[in-house]
């Protein structure tokens, strides 16, 4: 237990560094930690399958991908912040209405009665017949994302031109 709450603290204490801190490359090694930490939460409380996709997939590829990225862009001028910052706002004004009218559709589908009887034969079927059953949809959520990382990982180790930086 009180290596639990060990654990914890140095979780909280790790997550508002994270967030806090100003330098990219200490907040993703911030992030590795917090997930590394959640990774043996999840050992500890029996979820194998979660922990070794945490470990894997959060702990590992994220964190190669964040520092991959932070490792091959170079920093801006205040001049290029300002006039980027001014594009994404021009880029992305659609957004606020989006998330109003998304917010509304969820409002509208937790509203919606839920079937009992499949909640309960999920809750007492196997992990793996759930993943490959029922829940097909989340699977192939997740490897679209897997290959994104995966395309994107390329796009970033690709040859560039000198006169491309």
């Amino acid at each position: 237990m009180a290596l639990i709450l060990i654990l914890l603290v140095i979780m909280i204490i790790a997550a508002v560094w994270t967030v806090m801190v100003r330098s990219l490359l200490k907040a993703a090694i911030g992030l590795a930690v917090v997930s590394a930490i959640i990774t043996i939460f999840m050992f500890a409380f029996d979820s194998g399958l979660a922990a070794v996709f945490e470990l894997s997939v959060c702990t590992g590829l994220i964190t190669v991908i964040f520092l991959s990225t932070i490792g091959l862009t170079k920093p801006l001028t205040d001049e290029q912040l300002d006039s980027a910052s001014k594009e994404k706002i021009k880029r992305y004004r659609y957004l606020p209405p989006l998330v109003i009218l998304t917010g509304i559709m969820a409002m509208y589908l937790l509203c919606l009665p839920i079937d009992f009887a499949f909640v309960q034969k999920t809750i007492n079927a196997d992990a793996r017949e759930v993943l490959w059953n029922c829940r097909q949809l989340d699977l192939f959520g997740q490897i679209i994302i897997l290959l994104a990382g995966g395309f994107g990982a390329v796009i970033l180790f690709k040859e560039r031109k000198d006169n491309e930086w």
